[in-house]
């Protein structure tokens, strides 16, 4: 996303957690000047507070939180996930990307767009197979979160996104899902851009349709 989000002539703040090198060390150096990288895992709430510090004044044109794991059973039900596992994964896919959105929100300015990975599979309404039930719960948890703080405003003066990208090959979605990520992320792309103008919160997949609740 944030290779795209260059080659549409953006500058992106983009964060890694603490020790690791990624593909967005290698943006940055071919990108000089344009890509900052900052430290952060999410799951330490100091660390955000640091990272709202650290970026002052600036303003954000846009803010999106992106952020997922599952359980490491992805089948395992309810009533047989550790407790331990369960608040792993709702610390990591609900509470921690609210807390980036709330740390950073008023750095988002009117006109701005602030936007979370979601999945469609926290769609209650879509929810007719079950499965992966941990993982559902904490997007469905992340989504309520999102509406709950779109709520606070009558009149929404920014744009808010819930993105549902996808069964993608990533390192979470496994090597058995259809689709690459040279083929979703410019359509992701395109659609948080067009959203920008619309303000209030939307669920939408890649190719820009609501996705109901």
């Amino acid at each position: 996303m944030a290779a795209e989000f260059l080659n549409k002539g953006w500058n992106v703040i983009g964060s890694i957690r603490p020790g690791s090198r990624t593909a967005l060390h290698e943006l940055a150096e071919q990108h000089e000047g344009l890509v900052e990288i900052e430290h952060l895992d999410i799951n330490e709430q100091e660390q955000i507070v640091a990272l709202r510090r650290r970026l002052g004044d600036r303003t954000l044109d846009m803010l999106f939180v992106n952020a997922g794991t599952t359980t490491r059973d992805e089948h395992v039900q309810i009533g047989d996930v550790s407790t331990e596992e369960f608040m792993r994964v709702m610390m990591t896919n609900a509470l921690s990307p609210m807390r980036v959105i709330e740390a950073l929100q008023d750095l988002v300015p009117e006109g701005g767009l602030i936007g979370a990975m979601s999945s469609g599979q926290g769609s209650i309404t879509n929810n007719e197979r079950g499965m992966r039930e941990v993982y559902r719960s904490s997007k469905a948890a992340l989504n309520m979160l999102m509406r709950s703080f779109a709520a606070r405003e009558a009149e929404p003066s920014r744009a808010m996104v819930l993105m549902a990208p996808g069964w993608i090959r990533t390192d979470l979605g496994g090597p058995d899902a259809p689709f690459s990520l040279e083929e979703t992320v410019p359509d992701l792309i395109d659609v948080l851009l067009s959203k920008r103008a619309a303000s209030g919160l939307q669920y939408l997949d890649r190719f820009g349709q609501t996705v109901p609740w």
